[in-house]
């Protein structure tokens, strides 16, 4: 049962997400009927799941919001921005109830069934605005059926007498297996009307000593008649999708043609005079002389080859004549080419990827064996291996690797709701959806891109009096877009706002003590004091911002994702945050390399070429490389490695963000695949480092954080180049003063 309310919970949270993205749709004016029809059916599969595992309160709750979303797609309601809203409460309403259902709170159930109570009384009365036309309607519709040439008993020549749908469904064998219960579908059936006849039918069940007891061989044949409100073949047909595809079923509506019921006869797996019997009782064959007709045409065209009767351990369905008006699907007629999909839990996968981590560094020691024993042939096998290796490792990462486009498409609702809250026009702009991330990035990224989007919207984008005096569109964009880098991933978050006003960032800082008064410091440097704890530029305290609660958590979410966040702004044209991260956070192609003894490991996306470091070639911690200067960093240096440097070094060439450096090391080890273990809280402060990574030695080899390193590298350029000028001025101060 644990495992069907984990199911449950998973498609539940889709389906709301699958309505809410439906409902931003229509707000924006995309209110075609399919779109209607996708919100509808999400809602109906909420609610018949619930049924299924008997959460009686969501399922009661989100009947009323089908009845609403079904007067809308029946076009007796026009969708408009409260409306929307309320049917958005509502889903959020769901959420809560699944999230107390799988935590239960006494405190919380009384304060949701309170709000439940509103949000069913709201959308009642929306449903209640065309009550007096539905009735209307409906007389129509039932003068219409008694203005038929035949009533309940009599019957007109090829027409059905059966004044009640007629629904058939064969279950398939699997029904069981998947947890579902035939009997649970005369219930929700029930809820569409009044089963006036019901057939519970097991002929294909076979011998006891055949029979598999996992195996469902039940099929029913149903009249329906419906209730006040009017019964459409597409709600039957939601009722039956959980099992939709794998089994037979066929709707007939009230009083179809004969040929209907003579095709839906002749693809049924029990005997026509069994089904004679049924369909007898239906009224759909009196009198007699128009079942023995049907039944004759049945014979007839079953001897000539235009209807086909079939027996099969599954499913039977239709062979070869087709059923107007009715929905027969066979699961053993569908073709291979339908996409599968397997639900498989993300501990699972965890537990998948650390193994396959584990057998790298494994076969990463056994090829270094190989290598020191000089056995040729054993080194050829141990290279074939590693090459087996790295196709399990990629394949193994491919599983956990998510397209960003349904993060993105969640912030639809955020740039909606804040937009609503601030009184401003947004757009949401979404480019790169299907750029793809490790699922574990993904997930701790969604709510730094929520700090980001709400302070675009609060801070960046102007108000509408203010855009229009600068000329601007009323409309405000929010912009998010991804794409792929040199072996990262690059999240964008940009806004047409004012910019970020660097005269009071840095007024603010000043007036917090965090720079001083006459500091001298580059525009990113500004930017960048945004990201302090609790800085803040705004005036007031609101319920979105103010508190200088936000920015500093995104960063420091980036930095332990081992990514960077760099920030450009234009006055009066906007603002863009850049995010850039690595693409998984289990396993990375190195460069290895050595520095006194130690091993460290460089990514080997962001390594451009490696060069041997030349003694002349070097001015301080600039290098001239093909006429450009390149700054560079030793890591005997940094990291402060004891011992004399060797009389050769090398220096790697690595770029990371469009801007590149040198790093400078013993030694070159070559390409090394590794395994990415934490380096834990106790060394969370050091800059340059990454992670650490188990050697086939068994030694604990360093990752480089590249993007530090490049920043480091940077400054001490900026510093070196900042004393170099001072030194010039002071001389030529000097110099001025001896020579009057």
């Amino acid at each position: 049962m644990d495992e069907i309310l984990g199911v449950f919970f998973h498609e539940a949270s889709e389906k709301l997400d699958e309505m809410e993205a439906g409902l931003m749709t229509l707000e924006q004016g995309g209110d075609d009927q399919e779109t209607l029809n996708a919100i509808f059916r999400a809602a109906h599969t909420i609610k018949g799941s619930a049924g299924v595992v008997e959460m009686t309160a969501i399922e009661e709750f989100t009947h009323v919001l089908e009845n609403l979303l079904d007067r809308l797609r029946e076009g007796k309601l026009q969708a408009n921005g409260d409306m929307i809203s309320v049917i958005l409460s509502a889903c959020d309403h769901i959420r809560a109830l699944l999230a107390c259902i799988a935590s239960p709170q006494s405190d919380l159930e009384a304060a949701l069934a309170h709000e439940g109570a509103q949000l069913v009384d709201s959308m009642r009365a929306w449903i209640d605005q065309e009550g007096g036309q539905n009735t209307a309607q409906d007389g129509e519709a039932q003068a219409s059926v008694d203005a038929r040439p035949f009533g309940n008993t009599g019957t007109v020549e090829g027409v059905s007498s059966n004044p009640c749908w007629h629904i058939s469904v064969r279950f398939g064998r699997d029904t069981f297996r998947h947890g579902m219960d035939p009997a649970a579908f005369l219930q929700r059936l029930s809820e569409c009307g009044r089963l006036r006849n019901v057939a519970t039918l097991a002929d294909t069940m076979p011998l006891a000593e055949e029979m598999d007891p996992e195996s469902c061989y039940l099929g029913y044949e149903i009249d329906l008649e419906a209730d006040v409100e009017p019964v459409t073949q597409a709600n039957l047909e939601q009722v039956f999708q959980f099992v939709q595809d794998e089994c037979a079923l066929c709707i007939l509506p009230p009083h179809s043609p004969l040929s209907e019921y003579a095709a839906l006869m002749a693809s049924l797996p029990e005997s026509l005079a069994r089904l004679t019997e049924i369909f007898g009782q239906s009224g759909a064959l009196t009198p007699c002389a128009s079942a023995a007709s049907l039944l004759d045409n049945i014979l007839l065209e079953t001897a000539a080859g235009t209807l086909t009767k079939t027996v099969e351990n599954g499913p039977s369905s239709s062979g070869g004549a087709t059923v107007p008006g009715s929905r027969i699907v066979a699961a053993k007629e569908r073709t291979g080419q339908d996409t599968r999909l397997v639900r498989v839990p993300a501990e699972k996968l965890d537990s998948l990827i650390d193994l396959v981590g584990e057998l790298v560094i494994a076969g990463s020691s056994a090829q270094l064996l190989a290598r020191q024993s000089g056995d040729g042939l054993l080194t050829e096998a141990m290279a074939l291996l590693s090459r087996l290796l790295e196709e399990v490792r990629d394949a193994s990462l491919q599983l956990r690797m998510v397209t960003v486009g349904e993060t993105f498409k969640r912030f639809q609702r955020v740039v909606r709701d804040t937009a609503r809250e601030t009184g401003k026009q947004i757009d949401l702009e979404l480019r790169g959806g299907e750029t793809e991330l490790d699922k574990s990035v993904v997930e701790k990224l969604a709510d730094p891109l929520l700090h980001l989007v709400r302070n675009a919207i609060d801070h960046g984008i102007e108000t509408a009096e203010t855009r229009l005096a600068r000329g601007k569109p009323v409309t405000g964009r929010v912009t998010l877009n991804a794409y792929h880098d040199t072996g990262c991933v690059v999240i964008e978050v940009a806004d047409d706002g004012g910019g970020l006003n660097v005269e009071r960032i840095r007024a603010k800082a000043v007036e917090r003590g965090l720079i001083d008064t006459n500091a001298t410091l580059g525009e990113n440097d500004i930017y960048n004091l945004i990201f302090e704890p609790g800085f803040s530029t705004a005036e007031q305290v609101s319920n979105l911002s103010g508190r200088g609660v936000g920015m500093d958590v995104v960063k420091k979410s980036i930095l332990a994702l081992r990514g960077t966040i760099d920030v450009h702004s234009s006055p009066g044209q906007g603002t863009r945050f850049v995010l850039r991260l690595p693409l998984t956070l289990a396993m990375i192609d190195g460069f290895l390399v050595s520095v006194g003894g130690g091993a460290y490991v460089i990514p080997l996306d962001s390594v451009v070429e490696c060069l041997e470091l030349k003694e002349g070639e070097a001015l301080g911690n600039v290098l001239n490389l093909r006429g450009q200067p390149l700054p560079f960093l030793a890591l005997r240096d940094l990291f402060e490695i004891g011992g004399a440097a060797p009389l050769r070094q090398n220096v790697v060439v690595v770029q990371a963000g469009g801007q590149r450096a040198g790093i400078v090391v013993d030694q070159l080890q070559g390409e090394y695949h590794t395994v990415i273990k934490p380096l834990g809280n106790l060394f969370r402060h050091l800059r340059g480092l990454a992670g650490s990574s188990i050697m086939g030695s068994g030694d604990v080899a360093l990752i480089i954080d590249v993007p530090s390193l490049i920043q480091l590298a940077t400054l001490a350029e900026h510093d070196q180049n900042a004393g170099s000028t001072r030194h010039r001025l002071e001389n030529e101060r000097l110099a001025a003063t001896s020579n009057p």
